[in-house]
């Protein structure tokens, strides 16, 4: 995920998305830049516009539902399983199929 935030950022900073700044963001946080994991980055933004699929995603988020005020609970007083994961808002799938809008 830090390889995805060094390219926001170096969209947020007005500067060119390259190896070079890729590298230079994940090495000033601290951290050992992968050559090949950068290179793939690179490769899945080709071509997409960074502020347009952000402007696009703020204007398709909506405001997650408060959860419902009597909870149904089963035998032992717990939440059910399936209830548990409607309480997140999102499921897995959904943010998946979200990230993979976002980069192409």
């Amino acid at each position: 995920m830090e390889y995805v935030y060094s390219a926001l950022l170096l969209n947020a900073a007005g500067k060119p998305i390259d190896e070079k700044g890729l590298s230079s963001v994940l090495t000033a946080a601290g951290l050992q830049p992968d050559a090949a994991r950068v290179k793939a980055l690179l490769a899945s933004l080709e071509g997409v516009n960074i502020a347009d699929v952000l402007a696009k995603a703020e204007t398709m988020s909506a405001p997650v539902a408060a959860p419902a005020a009597s909870e149904k609970k089963d035998a032992k007083g717990e939440k059910k399983d399936e209830e548990k994961k409607e309480e997140k808002g999102v499921s897995e799938e959904e943010a998946a199929e979200g990230l993979s809008a976002l980069f192409g």
